[in-house]
């Protein structure tokens, strides 16, 4: 009897231990699952700009709005792009040759040029399509601009601004989000505390 008392005794601290055994190892595969799930790289992750402002994802010609993308070629046969990330902020200015105040701002298109040199190209979008070609050319030498001059020859790129006055200037960020559009001419020291605006924030 006694000898019986002491197996069932001995299995009972065998089944025990069993279990213990048991649990122990569910507790360690749990914490385990557990630690692989917090190391877990997270599944997406939003691509942000220099500034920590999250892109847009809609183009248009709108502050805000990625800037609609385009290609034209340059007097000199260079091909410009607009679109997307760049190195530096980007002024078009749509001009025509005789609109007055593209003739007033032109001389200081050529300091804002010079000035922000290392931050900022400047593109002087002649709208052919409203315009003549040659008279185009003539400005250009008369004011010796000495940023980058394009012909739109059919306004496709005016059009994707929806352009409807001369001059129209478009202030566009290095990631490619248009800053500010700016129908009409504007003085020389309203523009510049415009640009000094989008420097500085691009420094943010």
């Amino acid at each position: 009897m006694k000898m019986a008392n002491r197996r069932n005794l001995v299995i009972v601290i065998l089944a025990l231990v069993a279990v213990s055994v048991i649990l122990l190892q569910y507790r360690g595969d749990e914490t385990e699952t557990a630690q692989h799930l917090t190391d877990a790289p997270p599944a997406e992750q939003a691509i942000l700009p220099a500034n920590g402002k999250t892109l847009p994802t809609e183009s248009g010609p709108k502050a805000g709005l990625l800037a609609p993308s385009f290609t034209i070629q340059g007097e000199n046969g260079t091909t410009y792009a607009i679109g997307g990330a760049r190195d530096k902020a980007v002024l078009l200015n749509f001009w025509a040759s005789w609109c007055d105040p593209c003739q007033v701002e032109a001389p200081e298109l050529n300091k804002i040029a010079e000035k922000y040199k290392d931050t900022l190209d400047v593109y002087g979008i002649n709208v052919t399509s409203y315009d003549y070609k040659a008279n185009a050319e003539r400005f250009v030498n008369k004011y010796k601009l000495i940023f980058p001059v394009m012909f739109d020859l059919k306004g496709e790129a005016y059009a994707k601004y929806k352009g409807t006055v001369f001059p129209t200037n478009v202030l566009i960020d290095r990631s490619g989000v248009i800053s500010e559009i700016i129908l009409g001419g504007l003085t020389a020291e309203q523009l510049d505390v415009k640009l000094e605006k989008l420097m500085q924030q691009q420094r943010l």
